[in-house]
């Protein structure tokens, strides 16, 4: 197994790509991490670590896609980035998925241009696993890809999430729903009134409608939406996960007392915010590209790296790109 990175991407590239790839291959002696980027910043970290693994390699790459840049631009002006480079390791079969927390345009755009679609898909879309209260998480797709989504589309992204749900973690018979304002079957705009009848008949385990206010409780194991409710979604998450801990925070050390009170919840908040940490679960997937293409957080430290390699590698072991194209191939027909 080969998986290739861009070195390059993120917040605090490479330092954490570098640390968080180190991390893995020690793990996991079956596969081979490529580091693709700027090798004059990338060997003296991997050097600083110690020896060498046998399974970690450096591609050097001279140009990076920023943060600000404009993706389609970037992409087709910055032959030699280190995204460019490790989507054209996907599209040459020189490598078996590619992982990148950088630009998320850019990446997209990558995997649309580079690598491509996969036949009968109209457009990818990102796949993210949202933590739960159980501890299960909830795939949730599309988080922002695109826009805007047909009813057919929406169908589409539950078949792909729902295979997703089944080789990556395991889940036999995944519950999929639609994120809508009411759980009855005609309430929603038009898109989600449109997608309800063709995902009642799709080869899916479809439940229904979900409202966004249960989506910490894990009412389906995946999560149905177009791009634009589904970033609007995720954000507010975020949003909200950081302001209970940043308010626990001040409570907390406001005297002598609450100081006291802290010490003794301190590990059960622990683990609460454990459950809702994106880096327990890696990296969101673009499902619809012809290759294994993952986007990590932004923000990622080595944790988060580590989990994206060992899910990108789970997605090759259980062989989540074949079984995608046999589906919608058979779907086709």
């Amino acid at each position: 197994m080969r998986i290739a990175i861009d070195a390059m991407g993120g917040d605090h590239a490479p330092d954490v790509v570098v640390a968080g790839a180190l991390e893995a291959v020690r793990e996991w002696k079956d596969i081979t991490v490529i580091l693709i980027g700027d090798a004059a910043r990338i060997e003296p970290l991997i050097r600083q670590a110690g020896d060498q693994p046998s399974n970690l390699e450096v591609i050097h790459a001279s140009e990076v896609i920023e943060a600000d840049d404009e993706p389609v631009k970037a992409v087709r002006r910055k032959k030699d980035a280190s995204m460019v480079v490790a989507g054209r390791m996907i599209q040459e079969k020189k490598a078996d998925a590619m992982i990148s927390a950088g630009n998320t345009g850019a990446l997209m755009t990558t995997g649309l241009l580079i690598v491509g679609r996969i036949e009968g898909i109209d457009r990818p879309a990102l796949t993210l696993t949202i933590p739960s209260m159980d501890g299960k998480g909830m795939v949730a797709l599309d988080m922002g890809a695109n826009m805007d989504a047909s009813a057919e589309q929406l169908v589409q992204y539950a078949i792909m999430g729902s295979i997703y749900r089944k080789k990556v973690h395991g889940v036999v018979k995944p519950r999929v729903g639609l994120l809508n304002v009411g759980t009855e079957p005609m309430k929603g705009n038009e898109l989600t009134k449109a997608a309800y009848p063709l995902l009642e008949q799709a080869p899916i385990h479809f439940i229904g409608n979900v409202e966004s206010r249960d989506l910490l409780y894990g009412p389906c194991d995946v999560l149905v939406c177009d791009g634009f409710a589904g970033n609007i979604m995720l954000k507010s998450l975020e949003g909200a996960a950081a302001t209970i801990f940043a308010a626990l925070k001040i409570e907390f050390t406001r005297n002598l007392a609450t100081k006291a009170a802290a010490a003794v919840l301190r590990p059960g908040i622990t683990k609460f915010k454990r459950q809702l940490d994106y880096s327990e679960y890696g990296a969101a997937p673009l499902l619809g590209i012809n290759g294994l293409v993952l986007k990590s957080h932004g923000s990622s430290n080595a944790l988060a790296i580590k989990n994206a390699i060992r899910q990108a590698r789970l997605s090759i072991e259980n062989e989540l790109l074949a079984s995608i194209v046999k589906e919608i191939n058979h779907l086709s027909k």
